[in-house]
């Protein structure tokens, strides 16, 4: 994606909150002004009030500095609770919004990104953007006003002053500005690169911790973080140069402005205005100093965008847009379905045909790569198959809203995901209604129980993250549990009992052919099959 477009889709990100950045560019704009104002008239009172006139012709002076003066710090209040509010508020908005386009994508074709990087896109990338919104978008705004009130005050006092005053608004507005966007463009795009990479080799060192050390390859792995943190420094300290030179530059140019306008204007104007004028120059450059070092940022903005925008573009299923689809029985069909991952890939399913009546229990066999988790995929609708048809109680999958068909399959994969929680916790996932003997029931089928048995807490132990503080048997178990839990009509076993020992395998198994009756149940495996394995036998080649 261009920057343009890039711009223009975090653009219309702003919609909803128009009226509040509005209100704060309106905010921003008064207190310039008050500030301006504050600046030109108590400069003319200094200077009139050594003439020594009568009071009478400074009573409104004095008036004027006291309001603008309250006006200012009131204003200026305001304004930063107003900005910062639609700022956090459209954050916020955002996180949800990359969520919800985010969940269609999972878990299948989040699979080729690393945990790092997604990390990093959804934290550090959106928080990045709020200098876009905060800086980048109302600045402008606020300059551009500023810019036609400096020109009335300039073009009252004389013309001339007034096209002076035009002159190096443009180029401390614009062409400083867009110097600054132009040489830290490709730095600030560095810098958010550098510290997802940074993200991802610091996530991948804490969760393979062990292997490192076991492997000897600690120190090696810290090398390399610390060589991608010297690059991110290195990348920031550029960014910080930049900015320095860019404030240097910009209070230089406001200093050169000041001494010409009066320059120009001391044969023209009266002597009174003439230190209104310089201070008022002065004060009116609030509104462009910060632009250098927002559009400075203004690279890093826009690869974070990128970086949100190309990952939620990616294909996701199609939604059904007629109402909710309600299967009348549970058969399913494989007709002739072809699937490949990607246009470049060998096709994973060529042509490939099953019948599972409702009640089915299946084994499905073949070796690894064959696509029998794909199937599952497909089934689930993480993906959608390119040729042929898969039917669903009669139906096209794709009538099917992802949603139901998920309420209607349970799936217990080889490697399950356990929350940080406890295993009652872990179990509530898939019915957070269920009651202590509902739990209790599909712990027992699961072989559960027993493990239970022998823990303090019970159903309230903690299982630790991702589940560690259980074998990787116990997690099999626990995943069963849940998936039976479910109650759905369909349930799915990839390689579930691969960790347990072949006496416990046979046991759950057997437990699962007499508890499930009536229900389709699909197992899948790549080895040889066996006799504890159901009799309607699959082999994929």
């Amino acid at each position: 994606m261009t920057d343009r477009q890039i711009i223009k889709r975090l653009l219309a990100l702003l919609i909803p909150f128009w009226r509040g950045i509005l209100m704060a560019v309106v905010l921003s704009f008064l207190t310039i002004g008050s500030s301006m104002a504050l600046m030109g008239t108590s400069a003319w009172l200094i200077a009139k009030a050594a003439l020594h006139p009568s009071i009478a012709e400074l009573n409104l002076a004095i008036v004027g500095v006291r309001f603008f003066g309250i006006a200012r710090g009131l204003l200026r209040y305001i304004e930063r609770l107003t900005s910062h509010q639609v700022t956090f508020r459209l954050l916020k908005n955002l996180r949800v919004w990359f969520y919800e386009q985010l969940e269609p994508l999972a878990p299948a074709r989040l699979m080729v990104h690393r945990s790092g990087d997604l990390l990093a896109r959804i934290s550090h990338d959106i928080d990045t953007l709020q200098n876009f919104y905060l800086r980048v978008i109302a600045p402008p705004l606020v300059a551009i006003g500023i810019t036609l009130t400096m020109l009335s005050f300039t073009g009252w006092l004389s013309p001339i002053l007034a096209l002076i005053t035009l002159f190096f608004l443009i180029l401390g507005g614009g062409v400083l500005p867009m110097i600054a966007w132009l040489s830290g463009r490709k730095t600030g795009q560095a810098v958010i690169q550098t510290r997802a990479d940074l993200n991802i080799e610091l996530l991948d060192g804490v969760q393979g911790m062990a292997e490192l050390l076991v492997f000897g390859q600690a120190q090696s792995h810290f090398a390399k973080i610390q060589a991608i943190n010297r690059d991110y420094l290195r990348h920031q300290h550029g960014l910080a140069q930049r900015s320095i030179l860019q404030s240097a530059s910009g209070n230089f140019w406001v200093w050169v402005s000041i001494g010409v306008l009066l320059w120009a204007a001391i044969p023209r104007i009266d002597g009174i205005m003439l230190a209104p004028l310089a201070l008022v120059t002065m004060a009116c450059y609030e509104a462009f100093l910060p632009l250098g070092t927002a559009f400075q940022n203004l690279g890093g903005s826009i690869e974070a965008g990128r970086r949100l925008m190309t990952l939620v573009e990616e294909n996701s299923p199609s939604t059904p847009s007629q109402a909710v689809l309600i299967p009348p029985h549970y058969d399913l069909t494989f007709e002739n379905v072809s699937f490949q991952y990607s246009p470049d890939d060998p096709p994973v399913l060529n042509h490939f045909n099953l019948t599972i009546p409702q009640g089915a229990h299946l084994t499905l066999a073949g070796p690894s790569g064959i696509g029998k988790s794909t199937l599952i995929n497909l089934l689930v609708r993480f993906w959608d198959y390119q040729g042929g048809e898969i039917k669903f109680g009669g139906y096209s999958l794709r009538d099917y809203a992802p949603e139901t068909l998920r309420d209607l399959i349970a799936v217990v994969p080889q490697n399950p995901h356990l929350f940080n929680a406890t295993i009652r916790e872990n179990l509530l996932l898939a019915r957070p209604s269920a009651t202590d003997e509902q739990l209790e029931s599909a712990a027992k089928i699961a072989g559960l129980d027993a493990l239970i048995a022998t823990f303090p807490d019970g159903l309230d132990t903690w299982v630790g993250e991702l589940g560690l503080r259980l074998s990787a048997g116990e997690r099999q178990r626990v995943a069963i549990a849940r998936a039976i839990l479910k109650d759905a009509p369909i349930l799915i076993l990839d390689e579930a009992t691969a960790n347990l020992d072949r006496v416990s395998q046979q046991s759950v198994l057997k437990t699962l052919q007499t508890e499930m009756q009536g229900r389709t149940v699909i197992f899948i495996t790549h080895e040889s099959p066996k006799g504890d394995l159901p009799n309607s036998i699959c082999v994929l080649r």
